[in-house]
């Protein structure tokens, strides 16, 4: 039964969700519609799982699935977190490899989460202006002014002007980016 409800979800979100918006990141994503929505199925569950877990605290935490490879993200208070999100990753069917980007949680009086917002809405704008790059093919995430890119892109040039694009917003501190080039 979960299976299916995610099914729906997944597949309600990938082809209806936006319209039009949906339909053309479908068109330009460089993997095919069956592989999209199997990574958004398991994207799902793994997000599903975090928040049905007790010591990971699901705000803290993202995760996003590319061919089958998963990325977790965010901060958090015990390596126990850690490697628990590693664990749900690795649990869930269909996942090959499991990357992740952590940073240990504190206060920032110079970066807290209205910054990484504006830093977030900064870099789409950059990359929704530059016609060489399909800005829905980069995923950004931004934790502690921190940037990390994910997602296939369809050339090396492309990946390399979304990382410029990133650090060239004043604020950045770092770009990591896990893009890579569509086979």
């Amino acid at each position: 039964m979960k299976h299916l409800l995610l099914l729906l979800l997944s597949a309600t979100l990938l082809f209806s969700a936006t319209g039009c918006t949906t339909a053309y990141k479908a068109a330009v994503d460089e993997r095919s519609i069956g592989t999209q929505t199997d990574d958004e199925i398991i994207t799902a569950e793994i997000k599903a799982d975090f928040l049905q877990d007790e010591l990971i605290k699901y705000m803290d935490f993202d995760a996003a699935v590319y061919d089958g490879h998963a990325y977790v993200l965010g901060e958090y208070e015990s390596q126990q977190q850690v490697a628990r999100s590693v664990q749900i990753a690795r649990a869930v069917d269909g996942v090959r490899a499991v990357t992740t980007y952590m940073l240990p949680k504190k206060d920032d009086e110079l970066c807290g989460t209205t910054d990484n917002l504006l830093l977030y809405g900064k870099i789409k704008k950059e990359l929704i202006a530059d016609e060489n790059v399909k800005s829905t093919n980069v995923n950004t995430k931004v934790i502690q002014c921190n940037v990390v890119l994910l997602g296939i892109v369809g050339s090396q040039a492309e990946a390399d002007r979304a990382v410029n694009h990133a650090k060239g917003v004043d604020g950045v501190r770092s770009v990591k980016s896990f893009l890579r080039v569509a086979r």
